[in-house]
């Protein structure tokens, strides 16, 4: 058995949580980063910054956005899909995507027909042409939402363009050449993706091999469930089926859990049996981590391994929320100690801290509200904002 705190640094390390975070990170650097995690989650919600951008500062205090809009729009080395969200994913993983398209297409095609009726074949390509013969286009660009209809909110309510759009991206036909503002923009795969990238190489089984080799590399060790949601792009059954081989440099074994609950059996990195914890030491700072990042996404995950209870209150109706609408996770050293709600007022160039929960056990020594002040006049430089300002006493909890 894996004991619990070894459990929980492989996961940071294979995450790039236990680098030192003030090391000089660059372009080059970026792209190594971002192949390292797999994908960065993109979201819309910005109360500070968006998630992509909180995502990477919270490896390295020097990331530099210009580096990421440069290497997904100009370099063309990262790539906009899905995976178990929308996400920023290295290019040089694209040929798997590829075969991710073709095996859903149709299963989508049929789906997306009896949604939105048998006339979307056509609506689709004729949206596909429109961008052939003119260039890339915002969904705004080619319809404006029907005056008569009522208005409501959701993928249903969409113009039937847009519809097109999505699902022309989404079965690979079209690809995200840009953002403006945070809107997507289409325009055709061969303009967007490197032709390098674009082969037909890729059968079914090493699409299965891959995602799920790839996966436990980047977690360290999983469930076969964990596997298959890790980049969403094979099914449990077949994970299932990589993991019963358990012949890819792996081991069955058990981690042990933070949280009381019975260790669970998972397929591990062989490697790691041969690791003690003090081989792994995470930079003992605190890091504001964002509500996506991957080593919260998986809240089960989280805690098991670090008994750290986290929710995201965005679609819960504010008198039911316990913490807060978007609540940022306080991780340091390798412990989740704290949460904190938090926006940046740009007009007055304050982050606002509007309140701050301790963990239970937590104390609020002298040297932790340091640190935290410390990380959150980096975070507040980062957002554009001069000074932080605390609404209650940043002790209380």
């Amino acid at each position: 058995m894996i004991e619990n705190r070894l459990a929980r640094r492989v996961f940071m390390q294979r995450h790039g949580l236990l680098n030192p975070p003030g090391r000089k990170l660059g372009k080059a650097g970026l792209l190594e980063a971002i192949d390292r995690l797999g994908f960065v989650q993109v979201d819309s919600i910005n109360t500070v910054e968006r998630a992509h951008h909180m995502i990477l500062l919270g490896r390295s205090q020097t990331y530099q956005p210009r580096h990421l809009k440069a290497l997904v729009e100009k370099d063309r080395a990262l790539f906009e899909h899905w995976t178990h969200d929308a996400s920023i994913i290295p290019t040089s993983f694209y040929p798997y995507w590829q075969r991710h398209f073709a095996r859903t297409t149709e299963r989508l095609r049929g789906r997306w027909q009896r949604w939105h009726g048998y006339d979307f074949d056509a609506q689709a390509e004729g949206v596909l042409e429109h961008i052939a013969r003119h260039g890339p286009v915002l969904a705004r660009e080619l319809n404006e939402p029907d005056p008569d209809r009522p208005r409501r909110q959701g993928w249903w309510a969409w113009h039937p363009s847009k519809k097109a759009l999505e699902y022309l991206w989404r079965t690979g036909r079209l690809a995200v050449c840009r953002r403006d503002g945070f809107q997507k923009v289409y325009d055709l795969v061969e303009r967007v993706i490197p032709e390098a990238h674009r082969h037909d190489g890729i059968d079914e089984a090493a699409l299965v091999d891959w995602a799920c080799r790839a996966a436990l590399d980047r977690l360290g060790f999983a469930t076969s469930g964990e596997i298959a949601a890790f980049w969403g792009i094979v099914t449990p059954a077949e994970a299932r089926t990589w993991c019963a081989a358990a012949a890819h440099g792996a081991v069955i074994t058990s981690i042990e859990s933070a949280d009381g609950s019975a260790p669970r059996k998972v397929l591990a990195d062989a490697a790691l049996l041969d690791l003690h914890s003090d081989d792994l030491a995470p930079p003992p700072r605190i890091r504001v981590l964002s509500p996506f990042d991957p080593l919260v996404r998986d809240r089960d995950r989280a805690l098991r391994l670090f008994d750290f209870d986290y929710r995201i209150e965005v679609f819960v109706p504010e008198a039911k929320r316990r913490w807060g609408y978007y609540v940022f996770p306080l991780l340091e050293g390798d412990r989740f100690v704290g949460r904190i709600d938090m926006r940046a007022e740009r007009g007055t160039g304050t982050l606002a801290v509007r309140r701050l929960w301790w963990e239970p056990g937590i104390r609020a020594t002298r040297g932790r509200l340091g640190r935290l002040e410390a990380e959150l006049a980096r975070v507040a430089r980062f957002a554009g904002c001069d000074r932080v300002r605390f609404d209650e006493h940043p002790g209380a909890s």
